[in-house]
């Protein structure tokens, strides 16, 4: 077993900036990646989530083939699908940043998981909510709106940590498309430096700590928020 050197992060890296620098550079990467995909499923993952628990027909199979494509189709094929077959089609998608649609990427697959933890969130509330909201007058959208989706977020918190979590874990692939993000600083660093040990531990701890303050973040936002006598609140 060879020696541990970790002052090869102060080196410079012939750019101008030191392995460490580069590094938190790539983390920024990889966060600005994760924070903007989740936005993306959160929103896309809700609509279509609401979608599947209405009584229009339309919009339940508008909802279930959105959810059914993108859970069903390997992360990776879809991020190489749309750099590089959709902008062959869409010719005006040429223009458009590989950051972005990866964010795209990431965010439309995170949003089939979401739709199903939003459509068994809704559909876990006894059935005369919906009733009592139209009956004192709200319509199905305010019914949704003040009704429902408060309660249902609060019972779904949990799996929607874990997909938190998983996104900025799944943004590994952005090397793919050569997003800067860490797993790509770690695979250049290593081949410029040989440090492999030093690097891959410190970008292990880097992915650790950003999944683990989700995690703390959610489970302070659980407790704040729950209902006694809900799924998920005290008795």
């Amino acid at each position: 077993m060879g020696t541990w050197d970790w002052t090869f992060f102060s080196r410079d890296t012939g750019d101008g900036r030191t392995y460490l620098e580069w590094m938190i550079n790539a983390w920024g990467w990889t966060l600005a990646v994760a924070v903007l995909a989740l936005i993306v499923a959160l929103v896309v993952g809700s609509i279509m989530g609401i979608l599947r628990t209405t009584p229009n027909r339309a919009f339940v199979y508008i909802g279930n083939a959105w959810t059914e494509v993108f859970r069903n189709i390997p992360l990776l094929v879809q991020i190489f699908l749309w750099y590089h077959v959709i902008p062959s089609i869409f010719l005006s998608l040429r223009s458009v940043p590989s950051f972005v649609l990866v964010v795209l990427a990431l965010g439309f697959f995170t949003s089939a998981r979401i739709s199903e933890q939003v459509r068994a969130g809704i559909q876990a509330l006894p059935r005369g909510q919906r009733y009592a909201g139209l009956a004192v007058g709200l319509t199905l959208p305010q019914t949704y709106r003040y009704v429902l989706l408060p309660m249902a977020y609060r019972i779904i918190i949990p799996p929607l940590t874990s997909e938190s979590m998983n996104i900025i874990k799944n943004t590994s692939v952005a090397f793919a498309v050569s997003i800067a993000e860490l797993t790509m600083f770690a695979m250049q660093a290593q081949e410029e430096t040989s440090r492999g040990v030093e690097i891959y531990l410190a970008v292990t701890a880097l992915y650790f700590v950003s999944a683990f303050a989700v995690n703390r973040l959610a489970f302070y936002v659980e407790r704040r928020v729950q209902v006694p006598g809900m799924i998920g609140g005290t008795k």
